[in-house]
């Protein structure tokens, strides 16, 4: 099911075109301290020095006495402990808060060489603890390398890059919670959000963990608020994706601000090994260790999974009645395109559902306002297209509805990523029209096996009529 794959070889300096490949080859296990700070040039265009003493601003939450005998897990000889890596107190004090006992298998099988500094490259599925486990292992590394005791404003230790807003937002309030005992400042960044307020939050203190989308990264770079050349980790998250959306020059760009491979630990995740990942892979990390976790079917054997085969007029009907019939509290509808998601969230809202939607043309404060929204019950449905879901890491998600089914395959995966998350259970329930039921063989080629298909029941075809228990 997971294992460890081998290794890349190292490749010779004198193949690489990159410029940093100048700079003296790093000896020994990577341990940041090594590095040459004082002789990094430019500093001249970087804001006033300032002592490594924390600005009073910062505070880190005491631990109150807390002990790792308070975060007591059985021995498992077929699971592997957050308490077998010898992690910080402080660390381990806030994965006892967010209820993690025994690692996942990417987790299992990457913290061991990420931690002791190796670069890795992961291929995991979303809703595997991949998130958890560069993030454990990034500020465990930053924990037991003090910062310089000279230090400038804008200058991140670590740089974690994710494609989309959402899913950046969500790595990095993970990131806030991992780190709410340490004294470590992280700050996200990301297009759609207010381009000052994220600014002053960058200069207001050092920059320990930094998260954003590639985009919003430049920005600031070529604003000169930002300085990569001294980062010490480097995260490139769902690269797949990255090559999808057209973000790969743009990472180029950032790759280039830091130091080169050897100088900084890379880890670079992805859902799947495409020789164009592999590539960017060999490129961009020095003598990584490459985990590959191949769950034992592509969706995940919590996730019920079933298709109604209908017409395209009888979608809505069966929609509403499974809302009302089911009485859903917390489900996720994806369609395809904008103009989709948002005539759906207003013909659930003309018959008295609690929806609403988020998509690229929704402005990102008000896509936070709705994923708060949904994430405190306020509202029941969410309708969404596939970028805008991506990043969507909500607790208690009981039903993925496709009203339409994905063009692509590996998005039908993402989506049903969204439920049966964390152990629990969950339902994906599919729509198949005639307007594409030919996409259903291509889903069934991905999943290694035949999807459950029927017909719905008549009482569900009913037209609907305004409900108010929404």
């Amino acid at each position: 099911m997971s294992g460890f794959l081998g290794f890349f070889k190292k490749r010779s300096a004198s193949k690489d075109s990159s410029p940093e490949k100048g700079k003296k080859e790093l000896s020994g296990n990577k341990k940041q301290a090594s590095r040459s700070r004082n002789n990094v040039q430019g500093k001249s265009s970087k804001r006033p020095k300032q002592t490594h003493s924390r600005k009073s601003g910062h505070h880190t939450p005491i631990q109150e006495n807390w002990s790792i005998d308070q975060f007591q897990v059985a021995p498992d000889p077929e699971k592997t402990r957050f308490h077998d890596f010898e992690l910080p107190s402080e660390l381990m004090h806030a994965i006892a808060d967010q209820g993690f006992k025994y690692c996942t298998p990417i987790q299992a099988e990457v913290l061991g060489s990420t931690i002791a500094g190796r670069d890795a490259i992961g291929k995991a599925q979303t809703g595997t603890g991949k998130t958890a486990a560069f993030l454990i292992s990034t500020i465990k590394q930053l924990i037991e390398t003090p910062a310089p005791d000279t230090r400038y404003l804008g200058e991140p230790r670590a740089v974690i890059i994710a494609p989309t807003r959402e899913l950046a937002l969500q790595i990095g309030k993970d990131a806030e919670a991992l780190t709410q005992y340490l004294p470590l400042h992280v700050v996200t960044v990301v297009g759609g959000m207010d381009y000052e307020k994220q600014r002053k939050r960058i200069s207001e203190n050092y920059v320990d963990i930094l998260v954003a989308t590639p985009g919003r990264l430049l920005d600031y770079c070529e604003r000169k608020d930002l300085f990569l050349d001294l980062v010490e980790v480097m995260v490139i998250d769902e690269a797949d994706r990255m090559l999808d959306m057209g973000f790969i020059p743009q990472v180029r760009r950032i790759i280039r601000m830091t130091p080169r491979p050897g100088d900084r630990q890379t880890l670079l995740f992805s859902a799947t090994f495409t020789d164009d990942v592999l590539r960017l892979g060999e490129q961009w990390t020095w003598n990584p260790v490459k985990v590959e976790i191949e769950p034992d079917s592509v969706a995940t054997d919590t996730v019920e999974q079933k298709v109604y085969i209908l017409s395209s007029d009888q979608k809505f009907p069966l929609l509403v009645n499974l809302i009302n019939h089911h009485q859903l509290e917390k489900v996720i509808v994806f369609t395809n395109r904008r103009d989709q998601t948002r005539k759906l969230t207003e013909k659930l809202q003309k018959v008295g559902i609690k929806a609403d939607q988020i998509s690229g043309e929704v402005p990102q404060n008000k896509r936070l306002r709705t994923l708060e929204n949904f994430r405190s019950g306020k509202i029941s449905v969410l309708v969404a297209t596939d970028v805008a879901g991506r990043g969507i890491h909500i607790d208690g998600i009981s039903h993925v509805i496709n009203y339409n089914l994905p063009e692509d395959p590996d998005d039908y995966v993402h989506r049903i990523g969204r439920t049966g998350r964390a152990g629990a259970s969950g339902t994906s329930i599919s729509f198949a029209c005639e307007d594409d039921s030919f996409l259903i063989p291509d889903l069934e080629a991905l999943l290694g096996d035949k999807l459950k298909k029927d017909y719905p029941p008549e009482q569900l075809l009913v037209a609907p009529r305004h409900s108010k228990r929404h």
